[in-house]
């Protein structure tokens, strides 16, 4: 099996030369921090995914969680993982000192959960956690926080994020789990929930679902859905009437338990209101969005574990000659990673997954600025990280599906075999185009509201984000034909909202939303070439003043390298989706002359 499966090397480029994330310590909330401290989280980080994680992928894999007598038991490792995760004080460390956390920034707290999915993903029960509990500091009474944050940042209790029902999927309108208040102002439960990662095991003592239901005679649609606590077991230890009606056997990700929980069955389920009544949703969309970060930066990370995998492989197989020497039947054959097609599917597996990266750590820092920052600072932060919130969540899935793909295909008929890592890798990447929103969804609230909100101006503001580094990299003579080519880009995504507004004008919905996926998958590919121009820019920068040598002279001058490749062969892609955005003829909206389906 694969030793590496991130690069140390690149995530201390992005934090430390692209990010600079020594200059949030400038804000009053992260001065207690410096380079030293954010390195020791991650080294923390690293050997608990060295030791506890990476060597137990494949066994984890293979043993899943079994539901037998209502009992969830998981793979006895995941029980010291969470133990090392609370003792570390990982699980806590964005939280602020206030509630027992390390008051890290997003930056770093997101890039410690890269470490940890790309050593074993199948582990994913902290984020959950850390979301769940973030819910109850930020909207929960003190009563509430008191009671339930400290074992779950300590490892010893779960939570959970419980919005899916049966008949509602994605449809959050459509809940219908019942809150019934009580006269000790606690609420009685009635309802089922779908699909709740972590939502009952045995390597926790207790398990805290963040459940949205809507309570008695509330209104319709998503303005009456309320947020409740609704632990497993009691404060005083008493089975709270949560029962485990199901367990779901996945395609991948086996080392975390999907339940089918009911709630009531025995009228006997307590839950406790989250903050106001009604406001639910907003809420719960807090914990959406970090979540949102969060299964980006699972996709960049299953990916980076499956490029490594594969790099590793294509250096070590040998197969063939080079392809101007194939008749020298006499000579050694060469390993695979100097056939060009394998150096195309190794370079875009690079692209994609250092460029997912890159653009979830922007996402990161966005959303530190927007809550340490004042004024305008702070409001602009806001705005681009919402705009570019889908983007962060459904690049890294999509194209890291199709970048673990490549993976398998570089091994070969090896990769579709259980011998290797990438079988399972493809299997374990592919929930999350569907986690937290799928891609369709995601689509649909960056065209139907983020390009559009408060008249455009986080496209804006992104656009005069873009153009700052385009600016700088048009001062480098072999980095302007890239400049000038991000430049066009802008031009024709400005073009196809052009084309794409009046139908929104006149309020015709349907069709200005019909190919929102294709404008999601345009915006992701200029949004993630603008990230490997910047970080072309940076290493270009590093190249002229500190002369390196080695591995850094070949790790700089492969950044270059590979923003040339995402340039040459991937923004291409966007001329397609332009034309067929533009298009006039329409073929996907359900109309009485046309039922092909």
């Amino acid at each position: 099996m694969a030793t590496t499966y991130f690069s140390k090397r690149n995530l201390q480029f992005l934090l430390h030369e692209v990010f600079r994330a020594e200059e949030l310590t400038q804000y009053e909330y992260f001065s207690a921090h410096d380079r030293e401290t954010f390195n020791l989280a991650l080294d923390s980080a690293t050997y608990i995914a060295d030791t506890l994680m990476h060597p137990y992928l494949k066994e984890i894999d293979k043993n899943q969680p079994e539901l037998k007598n209502g009992q969830v038991t998981v793979h006895p490792k995941i029980k010291e993982y969470l133990k090392a995760m609370g003792d570390a004080g990982l699980i806590g460390a964005g939280f602020s000192f206030e509630h027992g956390g390390q008051q890290l920034p997003e930056l770093i707290s997101s890039s410690i959960g890269f470490i940890l999915m790309a050593a074993n993903n199948g582990m994913m029960y902290t984020g959950l956690t850390s979301g769940a509990a973030h819910l109850i500091t930020s909207f929960g009474s003190p009563a509430l926080q008191a009671a339930y944050v400290p074992n779950m940042l300590a490892g010893t209790w779960q939570g959970t994020m419980a919005l899916t029902e049966p008949q509602a999927g994605s449809s959050l309108s459509d809940v219908v789990t019942t809150a019934y208040p009580q006269p000790d102002g606690t609420f009685k439960i009635k309802g089922q929930k779908v699909f709740i990662s972590a939502g009952d095991h045995d390597a926790t003592d207790n398990i805290i679902h963040l459940m949205l239901a809507r309570i008695e005679g509330a209104p319709k649609g998503t303005k009456g859905i309320s947020l409740f606590v609704v632990p497993k077991y009691r404060l005083d230890g008493t089975d709270n009437d949560v029962t485990s009606t199901g367990i779901y056997h996945k395609m991948g990700q086996h080392g975390v338990p999907a339940m089918h929980l009911t709630m009531g069955e025995h009228d006997d389920c307590v839950g406790y209101l989250v903050g106001e009544p009604h406001h639910g949703l907003p809420y719960m969309f807090q914990m959406m969005n970090e979540a949102r970060i969060g299964v980006g930066m699972t996709a960049a990370a299953i990916a980076t574990a499956a490029y490594h995998a594969a790099l590793q492989y294509a250096r070590e197989r040998p197969q063939s000659r080079r392809l101007n020497e194939k008749s020298q039947l006499d000579s050694p054959q060469t390993p695979i990673i100097n056939h060009p097609d394998v150096r195309r599917m190794l370079l875009f597996q690079k692209a994609v997954t250092e460029g997912a990266l890159s653009l979830l750590l922007e996402a990161a820092r966005l959303y530190d600025i927007s809550q340490v920052a004042e004024g305008e600072e702070k409001e602009n932060a806001f705005l681009l990280l919402d705009l570019l919130m889908p983007m962060a969540k459904s690049y890294p899935s999509e194209m890291g599906v199709q970048s673990v793909s490549q993976s398998v295909q570089t091994f070969g008929g090896y990769g579709y075999t259980e011998d290797f890592p990438v079988e399972q890798l493809y299997r374990d990447i592919r929930i999350t185009p569907i986690y937290e929103g799928t891609t369709g969804i995601q689509a649909q609230d960056l065209l139907g509201r983020k390009m559009t909100m408060k008249g455009g101006k986080a496209p804006q503001l992104l656009f005069a984000e873009i153009s700052k580094t385009i600016a700088e990299a048009g001062t480098f003579d072999d980095l302007k034909p890239y400049a000038d080519q991000l430049t066009a880009e802008l031009k024709r995504t400005q073009d196809v909202m052009i084309a794409l507004m009046p139908h929104a004008q006149q309020g015709n919905i349907e069709r200005y939303l019909s190919d929102a996926t294709l404008f999601l998958e345009l915006m992701g590919i200029v949004v993630v070439a603008w990230q490997w121009l910047k970080q072309a820019v940076v290493a270009k920068q590093a190249l002229l003043t500190q002369n390196p040598q080695g591995d850094e002279l070949a790790f700089y001058e492969g950044k270059i390298h590979t923003m040339k490749f995402f340039f040459h062969y991937e923004v291409p892609k966007t001329l397609g989706l332009a034309v067929r955005l533009k298009d006039t003829e329409v073929l996907t909206i359900v109309s009485e002359k046309e039922l092909a389906l």
